[in-house]
């Protein structure tokens, strides 16, 4: 009867075949880097990326719009009268809230 030893395929008892997986196991489960921290961080950079063209579409707009706020009076007073809602002196102002 053969010992257990004596039945384990040779590459299993190859020292530089042993470090080798030893080496990949750590790596892709244990190390600080290892290969589920690597696919978290790529999603939280995708995510990241995303937020990034979103913010920089809003500053170009932004930028648009306060061009335009200062180039035109007609539009700063319709700006500051609908969302701000200031009002000449001698006007009444009147909030009409719809119920839904």
């Amino acid at each position: 009867m053969k010992r257990f030893y004596e039945k384990v395929p040779r590459i299993f008892k190859n020292f530089y075949f042993l470090s080798a997986l030893f080496f990949l196991i750590w790596m892709l489960f244990f190390d600080s880097n290892d290969i589920i921290t690597q696919i978290k961080l790529g999603h939280k950079q995708a995510e990241l990326e995303n937020a990034k063209e979103f913010y920089e579409h809003k500053i170009v707009e932004v930028k648009n719009d306060r061009e335009a706020l200062l180039n035109n009076k007609e539009l700063l007073e319709k700006l500051a009268r609908e969302k701000y809602l200031m009002k000449k002196e001698s006007e009444d102002l009147y909030i009409i809230v719809e119920e839904e």
